[in-house]
């Protein structure tokens, strides 16, 4: 083969080889370029007085840290992120106790930092009453002091001797003053509330009780010996009372508020009815 085209070949070779290996670069390049691609972590929480501590392992491409930055509320803040565990600190960003936080870590997609320490941002029960009363009209109202996060207000009644739920009132979450009213159905007699908060521990936080004196007539029921229908009824006027029927065993069969009960699809024989403030039996035929 002539001299010439051997050279013709080694250059074209040459050329090929030099080629694929810019591909190669090109394709190094793209993969690094993916690896740094950013996602982010989002926590929210209320700030309690308290910092968040960050585990900040290295990016799997072996390029620096794996935070890039974190927001706080939308700010971008000036935490140093360039070490293995770092502090977001959010005493700078001037928080009130209480105050809604949320936090964006943003981070390289091929690694991801942990939050160490979460139940910092987490809501407390720490509410204390300064009044509780229910007016003459049947409205509950209280005032409390020192709440630090927005924690649902549980409204427990003392009815056939157990504490029931009636109802529920988000709080406001402000360690000031806040005032709560909330409407509920007394039974006749002696009345008697209190509230109670569950934060995310799971610790049940509870009131003192607070007890009034309904002027309502009492309530009864008929008939003892039910076919379809229990009535309700005040000074032989039908009235609405909230009620449960038990059978035999302990089990609840219906519960509700209302001026009858629907008894057809019971099955024949003796039952627990608790009504208004009674406790009483009937059957079933």
């Amino acid at each position: 083969m002539p001299i010439k085209s051997n050279l013709f070949i080694f250059i074209f070779y040459l050329k090929l080889k030099k080629i694929s290996f810019i591909a190669i670069l090109f394709i190094l390049f793209c993969a690094k370029i993916i690896a740094q691609e950013e996602t982010s972590i989002f926590v929210e929480g209320v700030f309690q007085g308290k910092n968040i501590f960050i585990k900040n392992p290295f990016s799997a491409s072996g390029i620096g840290f794996c935070v890039n930055d974190v927001v706080v509320n939308g700010n971008v803040t000036t935490d140093e992120v360039g070490s293995s565990a770092f502090e977001i600190d959010l005493k700078v960003h001037q928080l009130k106790i209480g105050q809604k936080v949320e936090i964006k870590i943003n981070h390289k997609s091929d690694c991801k930092p942990k939050v160490l320490n979460i139940e910092a941002i987490r809501p407390k029960s720490t509410f204390e009453v300064i009044s509780m009363e229910v007016n003459e009209d049947g409205v509950l109202k209280w005032t409390t002091k020192n709440e630090q996060g927005r924690i649902p207000y549980n409204v427990e009644q003392l009815r056939w001797n157990k504490w029931l739920k009636v109802g529920e009132l988000e709080g406001a979450g402000d360690p000031d003053v806040n005032n709560y009213e909330f409407k509920v159905s007394p039974n006749s007699g002696k009345n008697t509330f209190r509230l109670s908060q569950t934060d995310y521990t799971g610790s049940v936080r509870l009131s003192k009780s607070v007890e009034f004196i309904s002027q309502s007539c009492n309530v009864a029921f008929s008939p003892a010996k039910v076919s379809k229908d229990i009535y309700f009824s005040c000074s032989g006027l039908e009235t609405e009372t909230q009620y449960e029927i038990y059978d035999k065993y302990g089990n609840i069969i219906k519960m509700g508020f209302g001026n009858k009960i629907d008894c057809r699809n019971l099955k024949k024989g003796a039952y627990f009815l608790n009504y208004d403030n009674k406790m009483s039996e009937f059957i079933k035929k």
